[in-house]
Formats: C-alpha cells, sequence, structure tokens
C-alpha cells in the first residue's frame, strides 16, 4: 500500500529519515557483493535479503527506503547475459521489494525514535537512480566528467528511468551525482515521466566532484516543480551541513542529506579506508538549516540510524 501523503506533503510537515548504505547491511546479512553489480545482482539472486535489509531500517525507524538499484543498469545486466526484458522486470523488483518490506515492517515496531512526518504504517520508496560512472563499477562516480555529452547520458539514462517510473514509486533518488553536466542530463531524462524527484551530489572540498562550484550545480534544479528536494550523498559528513545550507539557499527547496561514514572508497582496492565520522546528533543542525530528508550512505547502518531517528526525535522534529 502506497501512503496517503505523497512525498512532498510529507517534507511540508517536518523531517523524515532515511535509511542507510543497503550494502553494508547486506554484507552483515552474509551476503557476497563482489560482483560487479554490486547489490544489484542479489535482484535476481537473493531478493529476499534485499527485503530484509528494507525492513531492518524501517524497524531502526526509517521512513523513506531506497531502492537497489542503484548499480542495475541495462548495460550492466547485459554483460552478466540479462536480456532487456528480464532486466526491467528486476528493475521493477527493486521498488517491489522496498515497498512490501515498508508495508510489512512497520508493523513489527521501531527501535528508533520514530523521528520524522511519517505516522505509523507510511513509508515512501525512492528508487534510486545512480549515475553513469556506477554502472562502470571503476569508481568513477567520485571523478565525474565522462567525456559524455548531456545528450548521450540522458539517453543512457532515460530507460532506466521509464521502467523505474512505471513501477510506481514515491520518487526518483538521482542521487550520488558527481558533475553538474549529468545532474543536467538526469534531469531532462525524468522529464514527463510523472514522478517527482531528489536529486543529490556527491561532494568533495565544497564543489562536485568533477570541482565544479556547488552553488551552480544546486541551481540547474532552482524552479524545477518536478524537483521536492536537493542536496548531498555519499559525501564527508563534516561536508554536509554547508551543503545543506547552500542548496536551501539557492534553490529554496527543502534539503536531502545523507552522507557516508566518513571513510573513503579505494576503488583500486575495492575496500573502505579511514575512520568513521558519522555522529547522528550533527543531523539536529542539518535539519535546522533547512534539511527534510536526512539518513545515511555507504557503511551506516540500522544502529546508527536508529540513533540519528532518535536524535531527530529529541528535538522534537517532524512532528507534523
Amino acid at each position: 500500500m502506497r501512503p496517503v501523503r505523497t512525498l512532498a506533503e510529507a517534507l511540508g510537515a517536518g523531517v523524515l529519515v532515511l535509511d542507510g548504505g543497503l550494502s553494508n547491511q547486506l554484507e552483515a546479512q552474509g551476503c557476497d557483493l563482489s560482483d560487479a553489480l554490486w547489490s544489484a545482482r542479489l535482484l535476481a539472486d537473493g531478493p529476499e535479503q534485499i527485503e530484509a535489509a528494507h525492513r531492518a531500517y524501517v524497524r531502526a525507524g526509517a521512513r523513506v527506503l531506497i531502492t537497489s538499484s542503484y548499480q542495475a543498469t541495462f548495460e550492466g545486466f547485459a554483460r552478466r547475459g540479462t536480456g532487456r526484458a528480464e532486466a526491467a522486470r528486476l528493475l521493477v523488483r527493486s521498488v517491489e521489494l522496498a515497498r512490501r518490506a515498508g508495508e510489512g515492517a512497520t508493523g513489527e515496531g521501531a527501535t528508533g525514535g520514530g523521528a520524522g512526518a511519517g505516522a505509523p504504517g507510511e513509508v515512501w520508496v525512492a528508487a534510486s537512480v545512480g549515475p553513469y560512472g556506477a554502472m562502470l563499477a571503476d569508481g568513477s562516480e567520485y571523478r565525474g566528467r565522462y567525456g559524455l555529452s548531456v545528450g548521450a547520458l540522458e539517453r543512457f539514462h532515460r530507460p532506466r528511468i521509464e521502467v523505474l517510473a512505471g513501477a510506481a514509486p514515491d520518487v526518483l533518488a538521482l542521487e550520488t551525482v558527481p558533475d553538474v553536466v549529468e545532474a543536467e542530463a538526469l534531469l531532462r531524462a525524468v522529464e514527463g515521466c510523472g514522478v517527482p524527484v531528489w536529486l543529490s551530489y556527491t561532494v568533495g572540498g565544497g564543489r562536485t566532484r568533477a570541482g565544479q562550484d556547488l552553488a551552480e550545480a544546486f541551481a540547474v534544479a532552482a524552479g524545477n516543480d518536478q524537483v521536492v528536494a536537493v542536496g548531498v550523498n555519499c559525501c564527508d559528513p563534516a561536508e554536509a551541513g554547508d551543503a545543506v545550507e547552500l542548496a536551501v539557499a539557492v534553490t529554496g527547496k527543502p534539503a536531502v542529506v545523507y552522507p557516508n561514514s566518513g571513510e573513503r572508497w579505494d576503488a583500486g582496492a575495492r575496500g573502505w579506508r579511514g575512520d568513521t565520522a558519522f555522529d547522528p546528533a550533527r543531523a539536529v543542525a542539518w535539519t535546522g538549516a533547512g534539511a527534510r530528508l536526512v539518513g545515511g550512505c555507504c557503511r551506516v547502518g540500522p544502529t546508527t540510524i536508529a540513533a540519528l531517528a532518535d536524535a531527530l526525535a529529541g528535538e522534537g522534529e517532524g512532528t507534523g
């Protein structure tokens, strides 16, 4: 069952807690994610594991679930011998699994404080649309500047977007975008799909990963009524606060923010380096600056999301 309210209506009432990293929860469940398709492989080989991971986050207090389609593309599936019809079916399955997990887990109770504008039983599904670099599986989503035009990137993204939109998610998460060129292509690709979107960049040093001015990057979403929130994800938590303030100032829209743990991804070794720096208490400042969708990305698990929900509940956020 879909929530009674749209996501935009819920954001007008307060803060919604997002989930955390799907891959780390799947690994905690014993799944092998060494395949180039990463968690998307389990859409075919272990859908019950994906649903279980989603449920873990709802029990922790998440009210928005991001689907396992981040690295799921027609091109990526084709490399494994999966035809377009089957690939489309798996993309639709990603939305169905999240929807089913939300319906089932809300009746089980949550360990988090229940912060957010979502009433009991309301869980929204965000269909993940990862960047072109995610399909390459070489870490290039953290660099951008693929050498492709806006038109070429739009043609890459549109078929997957059309399938995901047809599965009736509550929102499309245009996430981990490293480059203004790709953001422009994604916003073109979603035109006419009938589903609202959020646009979320991955950033470093106060700029996009491609090195572009962040204010200019956020500005591509200003005035676009299809975009319900703008912000950052899969970045160092220390960068989140300034990015939220800038996103709200430039666009006048609610901000979305879900940093990673603060560790750094080593694409060559396909592993994480450094120390964890995600502090749920920081979320209070993020919401004070205008964030209305708040969660975690890579290496942020259900325990941390529960602490995040508790921190926001303690501040009285999202009581609408």
